[in-house]
């Protein structure tokens, strides 16, 4: 084989790192990373990354717009490979049903199209070992059938998939997926359960890099103890929490909410009448 042929093997094993375009708290800013690596990209994945421009359009809540684009896209998907196909479907079920639309939205007719796109998307992302993609689409499942024990099994539907899965697509799904379980298990009073997984959640946060998910990953893990009644454990916790949230300039009002219900539980009402006074103050100026 030619060094060019070496080269071209190479830049078509180069799958398009859509994690690192991705900042899902700034969809705009977002959007235009995608479109300029639209102008150079080509086939599947100049579908791919329209499909992802879709969907900061319903992140920002612009659901006609988002439905525009990937109806623009469908005609194409007759010759494309299986990725484009399943996150089409995957962005057209999220136009109707997703974490970015208002409660009041969610009607029967939305969760009915929703669930059908997220359907097709499993469909075609099972069969084809796109475990990323099936983790994503029984993920959003949840977002339909939304009572505790539903959400359980949906979750647990998409663990099976994370430690069955050798992709890193699929095995950095797991943090979350263990997130969603532990949240599930707790809304149903089970919380010696939810305190293993959120403590599964934690240490795999404690792993990575993301300090902001790290502290959310703590903060759960401090909720379920208060729930526990071990107080002196979810407050050492909460306080460490408040330190680190504050230095890094981002004072988070769910840690003084813990921390005022932690005091009270107490008896401390002064630290309480503190706390609940930081979560009301902008900024969370002390």
């Amino acid at each position: 084989m030619t060094i060019g042929l070496l080269l071209m093997g190479a830049l078509a094993v180069a799958a398009l790192d859509l994690p690192a375009l991705w900042d899902f708290s700034q969809p705009a800013a977002s959007e235009k990373r995608f479109r300029e690596a639209l102008a150079t990209a080509t086939g599947d994945d100049a579908l791919v990354l329209r499909t992802q421009i879709a969907r900061t359009h319903g992140l920002r809540g612009d659901f006609d717009e988002a439905r525009s684009l990937l109806a623009r896209i469908e005609p194409e998907l007759k010759d494309a490979g299986p990725e484009p196909r399943i996150r089409y479907e995957l962005e057209m079920g999220r136009t109707y049903v997703s974490a970015a639309h208002p409660p009041g939205s969610r009607t029967p007719e939305a969760n009915t199209r929703a669930r059908r796109h997220f359907e097709a998307a499993l469909a075609l992302a099972r069969p084809s070992k796109k475990d990323g993609l099936a983790i994503d689409a029984i993920h959003m499942m949840a977002f339909i059938d939304t009572a505790p024990a539903d959400q359980e099994r949906w979750a647990r539907e998409a663990l099976a998939v994370v430690e069955a899965s050798d992709q890193p697509a699929a095995t950095r799904w797991e943090a979350s997926i263990r997130n969603n379980l532990g949240y599930a298990l707790h809304q149903q009073g089970r919380y010696a359960e939810a305190l293993m997984q959120f403590r599964e959640a934690l240490a795999i946060r404690e792993r990575g890099t993301n300090a902001a998910a790290t502290r959310t990953a703590r903060w759960m893990v401090a909720w379920t103890l208060r729930a526990l009644g071990r107080t002196d454990e979810a407050l050492g916790i909460q306080l460490r929490l408040e330190r680190e949230s504050d230095a890094a300039g981002e004072p988070d009002p769910h840690v003084f909410d813990e921390l005022a219900l932690l005091y009270r539980t107490k008896g401390d009402e002064e630290r309480a009448t503190h706390y609940a006074d930081r979560k009301r103050s902008p900024g969370g100026r002390p």
